[in-house]
């Protein structure tokens, strides 16, 4: 990749790596809608009045239909199901699950007709990064639910098909201004449902909270923003590709923040996901990057 597709790529995957750690910490004490419905308010304050001042609302507002789609599968959908997974399930876990999101893409591309070509090189990358998952996970999934594994799984169909819809409907639309919108509405779709529970999420200690503003702040505002950015630059199959390292990230944090074990699997693993990240995001003889529309790239920079 270039070198900014690096630098982003890099950035992105240890951004959202953290989340899982943030997740485990709030959703002990506030409910999954809650947490969901707090971190789209907090994100939502940031980045529509950009969206706003600059004048890319309405223009935005032209591809309603695929906004809405987008926001199902990126966030209504996946961050509810993520924090119910995380009721029972670690933080290093669920990362490590997420991690199968490329393939998905992959699968879904496929499908769809996407002109990324899986190169024989890039296979080999995303097989060795299965191979790392398996070993991380000490293939044993023992003593975990069946529900919370089918929600991780609805998780990585939205995650792979998201970044589609934003590839093929909006390509002409500000990341930002689409971000933003997403997350106000969001916001409003579980504001019924979080809105009652918000005397009682009150209640819950400084560290929950501090955990909820930062989701909202740093994994999701900032966030979204570099990642419709990572997208335009390297395509959405690569883009993906930082689910691979994720794991990485939210291992690390588990172990060291919230005492989650460090296992063999965990010192094998790693190195094998983190090679197949680098050879799964090769770029194709000839391939150019995608250009990234002036409004998404000024909000970035």
């Amino acid at each position: 990749m270039s070198r900014r597709g690096w630098a982003l790529f890099v950035t992105m995957s240890v951004i959202w790596g953290i989340p899982y750690l943030l997740i485990k910490v709030a959703v002990g004490e506030v409910s999954p809608v809650v947490l969901v419905f707090v971190r789209c308010v907090v994100g939502a304050a940031l980045l529509l009045p950009w969206t706003i001042a600059t004048g890319q609302l309405r223009p935005a507002l032209r591809h309603w239909r695929a906004l809405l789609l987008f926001t199902a599968l990126e966030m209504a959908g996946p961050w509810v199901l993520i924090a119910y997974a995380e009721k029972s399930l670690s933080s290093a876990l669920t990362g490590l699950l997420v991690a199968g999101v490329p393939f998905v893409a992959a699968l879904a591309g496929r499908l769809l007709g996407e002109e990324e070509r899986l190169t024989p090189v890039r296979l080999l990358g995303m097989a060795i990064g299965v191979v790392g998952i398996a070993v991380l996970l000490g293939l044993d999934l023992e003593g975990a639910q069946l529900l919370p594994l089918l929600a991780i799984g609805l998780v990585l169909i939205g995650y792979a098909t998201g970044p589609l819809v934003v590839t093929r409907a909006l390509p002409d639309v500000s990341g930002v201004a689409a971000s933003s919108i997403a997350l106000f509405a969001t916001a409003v779709g579980y504001a019924p449902f979080a809105v009652p529970q918000l005397d009682r999420a009150a209640e819950a200690s400084a560290p929950a909270w501090l955990a909820l503003v930062a989701l909202g702040v740093l994994c999701t505002a900032v966030a979204l923003a570099l990642f419709f950015s990572l997208i335009r630059e390297v395509g959405p199959q690569r883009a993906l590709v930082i689910t691979f390292v994720n794991p990485a990230v939210a291992v690390l944090l588990g172990v060291v923040l919230l005492d989650e074990p460090f296992t063999l699997g965990i010192a094998l693993g790693l190195p094998l996901v983190l090679i197949g990240c680098v050879l799964a995001t090769r770029r194709s003889a000839g391939r150019r990057s995608v250009p990234e529309p002036e409004g998404v790239d000024a909000a970035v920079r």
